[in-house]
C-alpha cells in the first residue's frame, strides 16, 4: 500500500510487508539492498523490464521491522502516474508472490499482533497523523510513545499484586504468613482506586484537545458576529452585510489558538422569524 499521504507530491512511499517482501522487492529493483540502508534503484516492471520510475529502495528484515515481518519500501516520485505504474507491476506479481493491496490501517495491525505496540500506542500513532495544532502533536506522541501504556501496566501490576496478597491469605491460611496480607491488599486496592478516580476526572482535557474545543458566536442580528469570526479567522468566511439576518446557516472555521483546536461557529442571530 501507499505508506505516505495520496495526491500529488515529491516522494511517495509504497510499503511492502510479509514473508515474499524481499522477493518482490528484488524483482522490481534487481536486487535486496542491506538491511536499513537507501539504495538508489532502477524501478523495473518485472513483465516487461521497462524503467517505471528511479527512486530508494529500503529493506527491512524481520523481526526489526515497524510490522514485525519482512519489510520493504520504495520510495518513488509522488505523482499519481508514477504510484500507479509501480503498483501495477506489483499486482502482476500477484499470482506468483501472493501480493495482495493492505487493507486501511493493517500494517499498524500486523505491528500490534507482533508486539512491537499496544493499542493505545496505535492510537497515539492515529492521534499524531491527524494533529493539527501542537498541543494534539505532544499528547498523540507522548501517548505512541507509551505513556499511556505504562500507566496501565503499573494499575494491572497493582492488581496482580492484591490479588496475589487476597490469594495467599485465603488458600494458605493454615500457614505460618506474615500477618495482615488482607490488610496490605485492601491498601493497594484503595491506592490504585484513588489513581484510577484521578484518571477520570481530569474534565476529558485529552478528548477536548483531541477533538477541539467548540465556541459559539450568539446574539442578536447584526452586531457582529459574522465581523468577529472573520477578524479571528483572518479571512472573508462569513458573509457581513448591513442587512439584518444574512446568516443563516451555521458556519464553523477551524483555528488553532495557542496550539490548541478551536472550532469556531458563526450562528443565525437569535430574533423572532415571521419566515
Amino acid at each position: 500500500a501507499l505508506a505516505s499521504g495520496p495526491g500529488r507530491a515529491g516522494i511517495a512511499v509504497i510499503r511492502l510487508s510479509g514473508p515474499n517482501a524481499g522477493q518482490a522487492l528484488a524483482r522490481l529493483t534487481g536486487r535486496v539492498s542491506k538491511p536499513r540502508r537507501a539504495s538508489l534503484r532502477a524501478i523495473r516492471d518485472p513483465a516487461s523490464g521497462a524503467i517505471l520510475d528511479r527512486g530508494l529502495a529500503l529493506w527491512f528484515p524481520g523481526p526489526a521491522s515497524y510490522t514485525g515481518e519482512d519489510m520493504a519500501e520504495i520510495h518513488v516520485h509522488g505523482g499519481r502516474a508514477s504510484v500507479a505504474a509501480v503498483l501495477g507491476a506489483l499486482a502482476g506479481l500477484g499470482s506468483s508472490l501472493g501480493l495482495r493491496m493492505a487493507e486501511p490501517g493493517e500494517f499498524t495491525r500486523r505491528a500490534y499482533l507482533a508486539g512491537k505496540l499496544d493499542l493505545t500506542a496505535a492510537e497515539g500513532l492515529a492521534d499524531l497523523v491527524a494533529a493539527e495544532t501542537e498541543t494534539q502533536r505532544r499528547q498523540a506522541f507522548r501517548q505512541m510513545e507509551g505513556a499511556l501504556g505504562e500507566l496501565y501496566r503499573s494499575w494491572r501490576e497493582a492488581i496482580v499484586r492484591a490479588s496475589a496478597l487476597m490469594e495467599s491469605e485465603i488458600d494458605f491460611s493454615d500457614q505460618d504468613l506474615p500477618a495482615g496480607l488482607g490488610g496490605a491488599a485492601q491498601s493497594e486496592i484503595a491506592l490504585l482506586l484513588a489513581a484510577v478516580r484521578d484518571h477520570l476526572d481530569d474534565s476529558n482535557r485529552g478528548e477536548r484537545v483531541r477533538e477541539g474545543i467548540h465556541i459559539a458566536i450568539v446574539g442578536p442580528p447584526n452586531v457582529g458576529k459574522s465581523t468577529l469570526l472573520n477578524a479571528l479567522a483572518g479571512a472573508d468566511a462569513a458573509i457581513v452585510s448591513d442587512t439584518p439576518g444574512t446568516t443563516r446557516d451555521v458556519i464553523e472555521v477551524p483555528l488553532d489558538v495557542g496550539g490548541f483546536k478551536v472550532v469556531l461557529a458563526d450562528t443565525a442571530g437569535l430574533r423572532e422569524s415571521i419566515d
